[in-house]
């Protein structure tokens, strides 16, 4: 895993960057897939999602989401009228007609992010609850070896004072614990991606 410049996301022509200006870019990494092409970001999902859930950690990381969860029921920050259609309208509202069909079927997945769009190079997902509206970019792009990489981009619009202290309160955890768990997970997804089981994986394209 690389951290990298903004740049990186800002000097590129994603779809994302056309649906959420108003978002800020929070983070941007790469994650090592050694060996891959520049058609290999379908297998990276399936890899992905079928040995690298966010639900699927251990230790640290899936203790700190079950304080994380517990605390947001405690409080009130995920009741569904802070959520997407509730507090703040979905990205898919802004989606042009030729990518509203390409949302993948992820009804059995467990991730807690809601899928927006998802294309042969990019994938998008949001989450919104009363501290912040945020999505989780993943991206396909050659790499500084000659390789395509994996490129995480999170951005976030926070929901005032109060969403912009609990970004900048969560910021060690996601850097030295989150991060570097999900880079376990997905660089070995990666390297198992022979592995995900037949049909797993695909979305509606």
């Amino acid at each position: 895993m690389a951290r990298l410049a903004k740049t990186a996301y800002t000097e590129h022509p994603w779809i994302i960057r056309r649906l959420a200006p108003d978002f800020d870019v929070e983070d941007v990494w790469a994650f090592r897939t050694p060996g891959a092409g520049p058609d290999d970001f379908p297998a990276m999902l399936a890899a992905m999602r079928a040995f690298g859930a966010v639900t699927q950690q251990r230790g640290p990381v899936r203790f700190l989401f079950a304080v994380r969860w517990k605390l947001g029921a405690l409080l009130g920050w995920d009741d569904p009228a802070a959520g997407t259609g509730g507090r703040v309208a979905s990205l898919r509202d802004r989606l042009p007609e030729d990518l509203r069909a390409t949302r993948p079927d992820l009804a059995d997945d467990d991730t807690p992010m809601e899928p927006v769009y998802e294309t042969d190079t990019e994938s998008a997902g949001e989450l919104a609850n009363r501290t912040v509206h945020t999505v989780m970019h993943l991206g396909w792009a050659p790499g500084a070896d000659g390789d395509h990489e994996l490129r995480m981009t999170v951005l976030v619009k926070p929901n005032g004072w109060f969403g912009r202290l609990y970004m900048a309160a969560i910021a060690p955890f996601r850097h030295l614990v989150v991060y570097p768990a999900l880079t376990r997970r997905w660089e070995l997804a990666w390297l198992r991606r022979d592995d995900v089981p037949t049909g797993q994986g695909g979305g509606d394209r």
